[in-house]
């Protein structure tokens, strides 16, 4: 074999089990959820294991990285991000990270179809910063009942109950970065209070 091959397979082991344990996934949970024994898993971080094309697809399925992350391939010169938006309820999420980690960086869109009877606010663990580009967006923040508007921004710990949609018959775009608590985006808006009757989609970004 090749030495710069050899070398590279080598690389994929450790590049495995750093980005399993920055995510703080055991071998366990990763055997688990990729269907790959611990023991072959265990072997491919210590390098005892070469590394196949039957094993690097579902590890990076579940990582959520591209393969050539897990090889350390040289970056081709080509600094955009060809990611897939995913379609929902009426909602389409594109998310603008490729790296899963502690903060993530999404464009949502939300349908003028998008419609909800009744708000359901959620709450659950982590921080999330909110900025509208197009069209009103209605927050429920607590006891705050929120009308958005383009440049408009907000940010809030997510144990708060929570939840936003469309704020009239037109479609809503945002961008909406959402991290690990205590990771906060320095950046604050005060919309205005307003009892305008709103349109929107179930827990806010699905989460």
């Amino acid at each position: 074999m090749d030495e710069s091959i050899a070398a590279t397979m080598a690389a994929v082991g450790p590049r495995l089990r750093a980005l399993r344990t920055h995510r703080n996934i055991t071998l366990t949970q990763l055997s688990e959820t990729t269907g790959i024994s611990i023991s072959t898993l265990s072997r491919l971080e210590s390098g005892q294991r070469r590394p196949t094309l039957e094993l690097l697809l579902p590890l990076a399925r579940d990582l959520r990285v591209a393969i050539d992350e897990l090889i350390g391939a040289p970056h081709t010169g080509d600094p955009r991000l060809h990611l897939r938006a995913v379609t929902r309820n009426g909602m389409t999420l594109l998310p603008l990270t490729r790296r899963a980690g502690n903060l993530q960086a999404y464009k949502l869109i939300i349908s003028s179809r998008t419609r909800s009877p009744r708000p359901e606010p959620s709450s659950h663990e982590g921080y999330e910063w909110l900025y509208v580009l197009d069209g009103r967006l209605r927050l429920l923040l607590g006891d705050n009942d929120l009308i958005m508007g383009p440049g408009e921004a907000a940010e809030f710990d997510t144990r708060t109950p929570h939840w936003f949609g469309n704020a009239d018959e037109h479609s809503v775009e945002v961008l909406t970065l959402f991290g690990h608590q205590g990771e906060r985006a320095h950046l604050r808006a005060h919309p205005h209070r307003s009892s305008v009757a709103a349109t929107g989609v179930d827990g806010g970004v699905g989460r």
